[in-house]
């Protein structure tokens, strides 16, 4: 049976703060009550996941960003065939636009948390940027997902 809310993080936990998605969700795990959420996490989008977006209601997509200008971002997506879909990995909104092109069907309203991020190398470690930006997006996190509601989510995209 699948649940009403997915959150996928996504990223690599060897490489410093591409680990912030897949952190993300062992937070969620730990502290919040996930009858109504799946977790998923992978290393990257795939043009498969699309199949994992499937009966969902709201979706949390979760990644590490250097384009972030605060700690944390949260906003909405959109389907958008964009040059990731030909690549080995996808955006969000390629994503969307791949379910919405095999389902024929607007996607589930999404989301995107991301989190600002600045080391990204093989072996490296969380920076202490990243330590604290995480904490507060698993806070924000775990605040949305006590609720999970559009109108109350739309509420606070920043």
């Amino acid at each position: 049976m699948v649940k009403p809310v997915l959150v996928f993080g996504y990223g690599n936990l060897s490489r410093g703060d591409d680990a912030l998605g897949p952190l993300v969700l062992e937070y969620l795990e730990a502290e919040c009550k996930l009858d109504q959420i799946d977790l998923l996490c992978d290393f990257q989008l795939q043009i498969e996941h699309a199949l994992d977006l499937v009966g969902r209601e709201l979706i949390i997509f979760v990644d590490a960003s250097v384009a972030c200008k605060a700690s944390f971002h949260f906003n909405v997506l959109t389907p958008i065939q964009d040059l990731s879909y030909t690549t080995h990995a996808m955006s969000p909104n390629a994503l969307l636009a791949v379910y919405q092109s095999i389902k024929a069907v607007p996607p589930p309203p999404s989301f995107l948390l991301s989190i600002q991020a600045e080391k990204f190398e093989l072996g490296d470690d969380l920076s202490a940027k990243a330590q604290a930006n995480l904490l507060e997006a698993c806070v924000f996190a775990a605040q949305r997902l006590e609720e999970p509601s559009l109108p109350l989510w739309l509420d606070h995209v920043c």
